[in-house]
């Protein structure tokens, strides 16, 4: 499981613009603020009871060392027993004690060694504690307390008595404190954060499925988003199904009203060519017979015009509805099968040769269109071979598709003006001149284009390029 967490984090994109990324640097700036916000805390703290333990254990010493103070046989003072601290019997070791007199130092400890406190010659009132900062052996920084103590044996005569230790001890500890602090706190920091990125990829899960689905809506593979999410993102597919509804309701409602009136008008001119052709049989073929002929014909442009603009509207309906989708080797092989029965009598080789996984981002009916007026060109003009293919483009997400034949071709000058409407490859062969014009409008208006080439059997080839339904990620 942590394998794969790990594999779906590495594929994540860590954009400085990304929710993700604002999300993890929010959580890692507050929880570094925090924790050293708790560090400083936490060391002031600690540092404010180990001074406080310094100075009760200095106290507890003088203490110590009152209460042991006692005269000899000579009347000199002396300890009754040694303070408990080993370190007072060691040279040097950082904690000091010394009994003066009267403007004399009668006692101190081992650890003081040769050396002498130099303590300032203020006076010290009976029971009054003392504090002072000095230098001792060694350059030692001494924090020193002290107090006046009178025997009853010399009331009069009081004497000085004082503790000191060393304050690099207190560093000492303070800084293997704060190590360890910073130590323990840099773990912590590092733990929330790898728990802040798990917790935010977790979070985001719905977003990213969100997203699944929304790639499997634009591939075709399911018109409305069906997945259960959480209650916070529910209303956004809630609305995201709502439109994607009232979209293909509006694209339907408009592909009815111009299919309504493409086919009133269509039916409108179908009664005016037949009585065009009424009027030729009833005025035989001389005279007034050229106007019914002539008629005919502009009543099959117009047709033909109806068919053509029909076609770009649909076009451009379909671009606004998601989830369209044409596999291109079915539609191939299908009109493969229907011109090699067109073309039966003059035993035309068509080949079709697209990959089972090519797939056109849009209507079938255009696809159909726009391969048909290729195809059907191709074979009016091949002498034996036309071939149908497609392959992926370099760009991705679009598709090339290609239709060559070995016919005479077209020369390169002409090549651009041939899909211009009513431009005919032969002015001398029927037809309106609309059905390249058809492909070139269409395939622009899915953004894709048509190009004509020389083609590798000798004629012309017929080069569209259009977007490629996607599988969604």
């Amino acid at each position: 499981m942590i394998g794969r967490m790990i594999g779906r984090l590495r594929r994540v994109r860590w954009w400085p613009d990304s929710l993700r990324f604002r999300l993890l640097a929010g959580a890692a700036v507050w929880i570094t603020l925090a924790l050293t916000i708790a560090g400083f805390v936490l060391s002031g703290l600690f540092q404010d009871r180990i001074h406080q333990r310094f100075q009760d254990e200095m106290l507890n010493h003088l203490e110590q060392l009152a209460a042991s103070l006692e005269l000899n046989d000579q009347g000199q003072p002396a300890l009754r027993q040694p303070l408990s601290d080993p370190r007072f019997r060691r040279p040097l070791s950082g904690l000091y004690w010394q009994i003066g007199g009267p403007g004399e130092t009668i006692l101190s400890s081992r650890s003081l060694w040769d050396s002498v406190l130099a303590l300032p010659a203020d006076a010290v009132e009976p029971s009054a504690l003392h504090r002072h900062i000095v230098s001792g052996p060694a350059g030692q920084t001494l924090s020193v307390m002290e107090r006046s103590v009178a025997l009853p044996e010399r009331p009069d005569a009081p004497f000085r008595i004082a503790i000191a230790a060393d304050r690099a001890e207190m560093g000492r500890v303070m800084d293997s404190f704060n190590r360890t602090l910073t130590l323990s706190l840099g773990v912590l920091a590092l733990a929330l954060i790898a728990a802040a990125v798990i917790q935010v990829q977790i979070g985001l899960r719905p977003l990213s499925r969100l997203r699944s689905g929304l790639n499997a809506v634009r591939a075709g593979r399911q018109k409305r988003f069906t997945e259960a999410m959480p209650s916070e993102i529910m209303p956004l597919v809630d609305d995201l199904n709502a439109l994607l509804a009232h979209a293909e309701d509006s694209v339907g409602r408009g592909r009815l009203q111009a299919g309504n009136l493409a086919h009133a008008l269509k039916t409108n001119l179908a009664m005016l060519a037949n009585e065009a052709r009424l009027l030729d049989s009833q005025n035989g073929q001389d005279g007034p017979g050229r106007i019914g002929a002539a008629m005919v014909e502009r009543v099959e442009v117009m047709r033909r015009h109806i068919d053509h603009h029909m076609a770009r509207a649909r076009a451009a309906a379909s671009r606004g509805i998601p989830g369209l989708s044409a596999p291109v080797a079915d539609r191939v092989a299908a009109l493969a099968r229907v011109m090699r029965k067109l073309h039966a009598d003059r035993a035309l080789d068509i080949v079709a040769d697209s990959a089972a996984d090519h797939s056109f981002a849009g209507e079938r009916e255009d696809l159909d269109e726009m391969l048909g007026n290729l195809v059907d060109n191709a074979c009016a003009w091949a002498r034996r071979r036309v071939a149908i293919a497609s392959r992926l483009d370099d760009a991705p997400g679009w598709l090339i598709l290609t239709v060559d034949d070995d016919g005479p071709g077209l020369p390169a000058d002409r090549r651009e003006a041939v899909l211009m409407p009513g431009v005919r490859l032969d002015e001398s062969v029927p037809g309106t001149g609309l059905g390249l014009t058809v492909v070139h409008d269409l395939a622009r208006l899915y953004g894709g284009d048509l190009t004509l080439e020389d083609s590798p059997l000798g004629g012309l080839r017929a080069r569209l390029r259009l977007p490629m339904a996607r599988d969604g990620e």
